[in-house]
């Protein structure tokens, strides 16, 4: 497993773990633990929007000028 999966697995189980605390009494952990529910959610919907009217997402164009800037 690559480092960056283990660490996504990990917060994972502790975002997991918080929201555990959170329905056993610390009530306090509810507001900011919904705040990235939120979030991820209306990102989802933007895509899926996107998607739906037939936008295609833009590519990145870099300019890449080589003009020997030393």
């Amino acid at each position: 497993m690559s480092v960056r999966r283990a660490t996504f697995a990990f917060l994972v189980v502790v975002y997991v773990f918080l929201w555990f605390l959170a329905a056993h009494g610390a009530r306090q952990l509810v507001a900011p633990l919904t705040v990235p529910l939120v979030l991820a959610a209306l990102v989802a919907a933007g895509i899926a929007l996107d998607r739906f009217i037939g936008i295609t997402p833009r590519r990145p164009k870099f300019k890449d000028d080589d003009h020997g800037d030393a």
